[in-house]
């Protein structure tokens, strides 16, 4: 009773340990589908997250650029002593000192039309030892108004906001390269998986094939032990073997060299390396025949493809460029039109008899500096001013080379977005035709595989009956082995070429509900 209940005892804990080392391996093994393998590509990558950059800094340059409309308010404080020799003795008697402080105040702003509008208030005080002053110290106070508005040069709404619209084009099209760069991605990913999954199945399909090539090696061993079967069979039936043992050594290589592809794709950490000993693609190849017209194909191209729609704002882009040339060209008008309301106040000294020149003052009538203030902003005393200014270069030479210049980048962003359009359309015709093709090869390898299972289990039956050899049944495994890995690969090459057509139609991110962030939102 003892023994055996040691004995289960035994039997419990190999079972623990076994299922537990199971347990620890299947923990090494990390399992993946094709989207998720994406999505930590998307987060990973090091090209990604390079590309990623281009946008943010077309945003902060957008962000500098409206920067142009927002108003600027300045503070500027001066304070000054001076001290000169007098030159007669009625001015003073050995030198006159002045002392003088300004304080400043001013807003200014650019107006959508290229013009610009500021207005500004400034105190003063003039405090001097000069002789025969009737207002000591003198305080003084403006508040201006000054307007400037080109009239031909530099006008216009969209002129003045040249550099915003500059710099939104250019954001545009780096997103558009970046949704390019997500595309070309997400296709090497999707190459790499399906490359994974290939080689994991044809090591499969190789070690089948080894399995068989053991199974008639033993049977022959047994018939030449009953005298059945000459011994040289043997030794076909070893050769086979070991060539398909050299077989699956190149397939576990291929497996091993398209997970470390897979793995830089995503940019795994070391510490991920080292926690899983391999990748186990969980999403098997499809075989869903999918029917697109070269019309269908081109509209679709048309509206999602991101270099087309580049091409379509650089386009854009170099049509303003050619409008802000032409206005460069004219001559500069400027409308000038400035309202200001001075004010001024001050301690009045009264003098003996109402005379300066008697130099005694026997009163004096406070003035703070808060009246001339007063009088600036209650518009006591009202000035204006308006006029035009004209500037004609007698050579513009600089200018119309920039207008050519201009017509012919403009020409070339179309003649480029026509070159474009021409590949786009090469590379749907080839997407199309290859999904077209690999379609065809599946359908034609399926049944080729099935021909060689049929053949196969023919042969083997024959050899029963003594009516085949080992060597014929022997290549049979082969083909069959050949015809399956053929019809893997075929499968495979259907789902790249779909995804390729994918991204020849612009799709790869809208079909899988991927959008990007809108820079235009960070700025």
């Amino acid at each position: 009773m003892n023994k055996r209940a040691r004995s289960l005892s035994l039997i419990l804990i190999a079972i623990f340990l076994v299922s537990a080392g199971l347990q620890a391996q299947e923990e090494k093994v990390l399992r993946l589908t094709l989207e998720e393998c994406i999505v930590r590509t998307m987060k990973n990558n090091l090209s990604v997250a390079i590309q990623e950059l281009s946008p943010e800094l077309a945003a902060a340059s957008l962000s500098k650029a409206r920067e142009k409309y927002y108003p600027t308010l300045s503070f500027n404080f001066n304070q000054r002593e001076t001290n000169s020799a007098s030159y007669s003795w009625l001015e003073a008697a050995e030198s006159t000192q002045t002392k003088y402080n300004s304080v400043s105040g001013s807003l200014s702003q650019t107006i959508p039309f290229g013009g610009s509008f500021n207005i500004s208030l400034d105190s003063y005080k003039n405090d001097t030892t000069q002789r025969f002053q009737t207002i000591n110290p003198r305080y003084g106070s403006t508040l201006r108004f000054d307007f400037t508005q080109p009239l031909l040069q530099n006008f216009g709404y969209n002129i003045s906001r040249k550099e915003i619209i500059i710099a939104r084009n250019s954001l545009e099209i780096s997103q558009a390269q970046l949704e390019k760069a997500l595309m070309d991605t997400i296709y090497s990913v999707e190459q790499a998986y399906w490359a994974l999954s290939y080689a994991i199945d044809t090591l499969e399909v190789r070690r089948q094939s080894l399995k068989l090539a053991r199974e008639l090696l033993e049977k022959n061993k047994r018939s030449v032990e009953i005298g059945t079967l000459a011994p040289i069979e043997i030794l076909s039936a070893q050769s086979e073997v070991a060539t398909r043992e050299a077989d699956i050594i190149q397939a576990e290589l291929a497996v091993k060299n398209a997970e470390d592809q897979l793995r830089v794709l995503m940019n795994m950490s070391q510490e991920e390396e080292k926690q899983y000993t391999a990748i186990i693609p969980v999403d098997k190849p499809r075989f869903e025949q999918k029917a697109i017209s070269l019309e269908e194909a081109l509209a679709i191209a048309l509206a999602n493809r991101p270099d087309l729609r580049s091409s379509q704002v650089e386009i854009r882009n170099q049509q303003f460029n050619l409008s802000v040339a032409k206005n460069q060209v004219l001559p500069q008008l400027n409308l000038n039109a400035s309202y200001w309301s001075p004010g001024i106040s001050g301690d009045r000294l009264i003098y003996q008899n109402n005379n300066p020149l008697t130099g005694v003052v026997i009163g004096v009538i406070p003035g703070p500096r808060s009246d001339s203030i007063k009088d600036a902003l209650n518009f006591k005393y009202q000035n204006w001013s308006i006029g035009l200014s004209l500037n004609i270069p007698l050579s513009n030479v600089v200018s119309r080379a920039s207008l050519a210049q201009a017509r012919i980048n403009l020409e070339q962003a179309m003649l480029s977005l026509k070159q474009k359009e021409q590949q786009a359309l090469l590379e749907i015709k080839t997407a199309l035709r290859d999904v077209e093709a690999n379609l065809k090869r599946v359908q034609a390898y399926r049944v080729a595989r099935e021909l060689q299972e049929q053949k196969l289990a023919a042969e083997e039956e024959k050899l029963k009956v003594g009516q085949s050899t080992n060597y014929t049944v022997l290549m049979y495994q082969r083909d069959l082995a050949n015809a399956r890995a053929t019809e893997l690969k075929s499968i495979i090459d259907y789902n790249i070429s779909l995804a390729n057509l994918e991204r020849a139609l612009g799709l790869s991110l809208k079909n899988r509900n991927m959008k990007l962030i809108d820079f235009t939102l960070l700025d």
